[in-house]
């Protein structure tokens, strides 16, 4: 071989590796986000998070979905969350007082409790749950789960807890307990309207839009959690939850907006 065409095919290597080097490099620069989220949110940050990496698509988000109550334990327990998506803003306020958040909690939608069921004659009333062939009515744990806790203010307003608490059977969270009435292991529930109206549970059954008066209001509030620091891709994707799109989103599952009456 030529000397010259050694030097060329070395010159080429030394390209390829530089090539690759900086492939290698920025991938491992590339952000992934870890969001935590409530489990009414599901189907629609699923949507949030696919509509964000369109115009994103070095950002990877990964979500993880349970009650709000559990999830803020892991925060305080230094799970590694940038961003947690509460069903209750009394958790990222907590958050806050611990000094374990980076913004102060906002709100960015109020949720809905429904009464959901396969069967129409007992979803069209708060009062169907007394009959007899309603054998288990599905609540997330309330406890952990603002949407439990306010199912159980709900059946405690019309005087009903006392004579269908035998019936009650927990699910984790609010997803949980909608899947028992979808899979037929409950007759009824007491879940989130977002969830209500989901590709999955869409045709399924019908729900009822429980009375707001019998209930605490279910604001939702997200926080940034300390660790996110230095992190311009947590605040980009922040402010796209704040866009017009996003808001368009949310208001697709049946949460009311902020500004909104």
């Amino acid at each position: 071989m030529r000397y010259r065409d050694y030097g060329n095919l070395l010159k080429n290597k030394l390209l390829i590796i530089y090539f690759f080097s900086i492939l290698l490099t920025s991938h491992s620069y590339a952000q992934i986000i870890t969001v935590a989220a409530a489990a009414d949110l599901r189907f629609a940050m699923d949507e949030l998070k696919n509509e964000f990496r369109k115009s994103n698509p070095e950002i990877s988000i990964d979500v993880i979905y349970g009650s709000s109550g559990n999830l803020y334990q892991q925060i305080v327990n230094q799970a590694p969350f940038n961003v947690f998506f509460s069903a209750d803003i009394s958790y990222p306020k907590k958050l806050d007082s611990l000094n374990l958040t980076l913004s102060k909690p906002k709100l960015y939608a109020i949720g809905h409790l429904v009464l959901w069921s396969t069967r129409p004659e007992i979803s069209n009333t708060i009062e169907s749950l007394k009959n007899m062939d309603v054998k288990s009515i599905a609540i997330a744990n309330p406890r952990v789960a603002p949407y439990g806790k306010r199912a159980v203010e709900c059946l405690k307003y019309y005087h009903l807890y006392d004579q269908v608490k035998d019936k009650i059977v927990e699910g984790e969270n609010v997803s949980q307990a909608a899947q028992f009435v979808l899979t037929g292991n409950a007759e009824a529930g007491l879940i989130a309207l977002s969830l209500a109206l989901s590709p999955e549970m869409t045709g399924k059954g019908s729900c009822f839009i429980i009375d707001e008066k019998s209930y605490a209001k279910l604001e939702q509030a997200y926080v940034i959690i300390k660790k996110s620091e230095t992190s311009k891709d947590v605040i980009k994707f922040i402010q796209f939850i704040e866009t017009e799109k996003a808001r368009m989103i949310f208001g697709k599952y049946g949460f009311t907006l902020p500004d909104e009456k």
